[in-house]
C-alpha cells in the first residue's frame, strides 16, 4: 500500500479515536476511560515478542506499575522462529498472541492482515518514514553506535570511517547481515551513506564476525574484541553496569530500526492490548525506553535521547521501505562474500 495512504488512514483512524476519547488527560494518553476499564477487567494479554526478554521484563514491569491490574504474560523467540509460530497458529486458528511485536519489518508486512486496525492516539506525532502498515506500529525503535573497550583503545574512532583504518586490523568486531532486520538497517546504511566500496574497506581490517550482538558485546568488555557497531540498547546496560566501554554516536550518522507491532484479529484480550500498547506508544512509554534501556523513538519530536546523543550533530537514519525489502538478497549474499562469511 502507498505509504501516503496508509498513513493518512492511520491518522485519520487516530482522530476518529479522538472524538471517542474527549479530551486530553493523563488517562486519555493512554485511552478512554471505557477502554481502560475493559481492560482491567480482561486483566491479562499475552505478548509474542522478538526482543530480548530481559529487556521486555522491565517494559513490563514499568507498564504494571502504571496498570497493575493487567497481567503480562511474554513470549520470546528469536525473529525468523517467532514469525514461524505465529504463521502456524494463524493457520489453524490457534494464535494466542494478543501483541505481537518484530524487529524485522519485512517479515511482518506480509503478515498484516492477520491484524486488527489500531491506531495510538499519538499516531500523528509518529514518523510516517517508520510506518509500513496502519495496523503495525513502532512500539521499538533501535539505534546503531559505536562502541570499544577504554582499557584496549587508546586512540579510539570517532567516526564509521575510522573502522576502515588499518591500524584497527583485528581489533574489529561485526555482526554479520544475516542475523536480523536491524543488523540489515546498519548494513544498508553503510553502503547507501558511507559509500559502495565501504563493505571491502572494513572487511581489509578482518573483523571478528558474530551471529549477534549480545555475544559481540560479552566479547568487548571481556577483551576479547576492542571495538566495533553495535545498537546502543544492546551495549549500554553494560556500560551502565560499570563495564569500561564508552559509546558513541557518529557524526555520519545513526541508523535506526523501527520494529512493527500490532494486535491479531483473534486476539481474546483486544482492550488489555491496546491499552498496552497504547502505554508503550505514549510520550511516558518511550521515555522509559529511551532513558532506562537505551532504545531511541520513532517519535517526530523525541521526548528525550539517548545518553551521548546530539541531534544537532547526529542525524536519524531510516531505511526506505522498498528498498529494505528489494535489496535484502542480493545485498546481504554480497555482504557474505566481502567479509567471508559462510552460512
Amino acid at each position: 500500500m502507498n505509504r501516503r495512504i496508509f498513513t493518512k488512514m492511520a491518522l485519520a483512524g487516530a482522530a476518529g479515536l479522538g472524538i471517542l476519547w474527549g479530551t486530553p488527560s493523563q488517562a486519555q494518553e493512554f485511552g478512554s476511560p471505557e477502554l481502560i476499564a475493559a481492560a482491567k477487567k480482561e486483566g491479562r494479554l499475552v505478548f509474542y515478542t522478538a526482543n530480548f526478554a530481559e529487556v521486555e521484563q522491565q517494559v513490563i514491569k514499568e507498564f504494571q506499575k502504571r496498570f497493575p491490574e493487567i497481567k503480562v504474560e511474554m513470549v520470546r523467540a528469536p525473529g525468523g522462529q517467532l514469525i514461524t509460530r505465529v504463521k502456524t497458529e494463524a493457520a489453524a486458528g490457534k494464535l494466542i498472541a494478543d501483541v505481537v511485536d518484530h524487529s524485522d519489518r519485512a517479515l511482518m508486512q506480509p503478515l498484516a492482515d492477520l491484524f486488527q486496525d489500531y491506531a495510538p492516539p499519538n499516531a500523528g506525532d509518529y514518523n510516517p518514514d517508520s510506518l509500513i502498515s496502519p495496523k503495525l506500529w513502532p512500539r521499538v525503535t533501535l539505534v546503531w553506535s559505536i562502541a570499544y573497550n577504554t582499557e584496549l583503545v587508546k586512540n579510539p574512532p570517532k567516526s564509521w570511517m575510522d573502522l576502515t583504518k588499518p591500524e584497527y586490523t583485528k581489533q574489529t568486531g561485526q555482526v554479520f547481515a544475516r542475523s536480523g532486520g536491524t543488523t540489515w538497517t546498519r548494513v544498508m546504511f553503510e553502503r547507501q551513506v558511507l559509500g559502495e566500496d565501504y563493505w571491502a574497506k572494513q572487511a581489509s581490517t578482518r573483523p571478528i564476525l558474530y551471529p549477534s550482538g549480545a555475544p559481540m558485546s560479552d566479547s568487548l568488555v571481556r577483551g576479547e574484541v576492542a571495538m566495533g557497531p553495535l545498537l546502543y540498547n544492546a551495549i549500554y546496560p553494560k556500560q551502565k553496569d560499570g563495564a569500561p566501554i564508552k559509546i558513541f554516536f557518529p557524526p555520519e550518522g545513526a541508523p535506526a530500526n523501527p520494529y512493527a507491532t500490532g494486535i491479531p484479529k483473534t486476539a481474546a484480550n483486544p482492550n488489555a492490548a491496546k491499552l498496552f500498547l497504547n502505554w508503550c506508544l505514549s510520550k511516558e512509554g518511550q521515555t522509559f525506553m529511551i532513558k532506562e534501556l537505551g532504545n531511541l523513538t520513532s517519535l517526530k519530536v523525541a521526548p528525550v535521547y539517548p545518553e551521548g546523543f546530539d541531534p544537532k550533530v547526529v542525524k536519524v537514519w531510516f531505511p526506505k521501505f522498498d528498498e529494505y525489502v528489494k535489496l535484502h538478497e542480493p545485498w546481504v549474499a554480497e555482504w557474505d562474500k566481502t567479509y567471508g562469511h559462510r552460512q
